[in-house]
């Protein structure tokens, strides 16, 4: 057992590696993002043990060093990166076409008869009706004011 310890003692650039990837994979099954801010601690004291003097780099400056990154990387986490832990909202028209079609131009394709027809938005063809009822020819320039379930509501231009 004192010959493992003594060959992990003191610890090196890897093994600080190794603990922020750990606390890393922690991180990404809980994802409350607080393990993140210490593994990013980790991956500094890693970047610091291998290019600092060995003079300073002795164990008891390698963990005042992940000491205090992690207290600033903490309250960075917790302050200045604050946004993260926030739910993004959804896009208002995310998976919902009908609603994305409102405002577009489209073109009468076939004649409207009691204010219903057929138009042409994009390379799709919908069934639409007339805002104010009026029967509209074909080749009539309209614009989609709304839509009713997969009817969209036009008017002239």
């Amino acid at each position: 057992m004192d010959s493992l310890i003594a060959t992990m003692w003191p610890p090196t650039a890897w093994h600080w590696l190794a603990l922020g990837l750990l606390l890393l994979s922690i991180e990404m099954m809980i994802g409350t993002f607080d393990l993140l801010w210490i593994a990013i601690a980790a991956a500094l004291t890693s970047v610091f043990t291998a290019i600092a003097p060995d003079s300073i780099s002795i164990w008891q400056g390698q963990l005042t060093v992940f000491a205090i990154a992690s207290v600033a990387m903490f309250i960075a986490g917790r302050t200045v990166f604050s946004k993260m832990r926030q739910s993004a909202d959804e896009h208002p028209t995310l998976n919902k076409r009908m609603v994305s079609t409102v405002g577009a131009r489209a073109i009468v394709t076939a004649d409207f008869v009691g204010g219903m027809g057929r138009v042409k938005l994009g390379d799709t063809r919908w069934s639409a009706q007339s805002l104010d009822g009026e029967d509209l020819k074909a080749g009539t320039a309209v614009i989609v004011e709304a839509t009713e379930g997969n009817a969209l509501k036009v008017r002239v231009i």
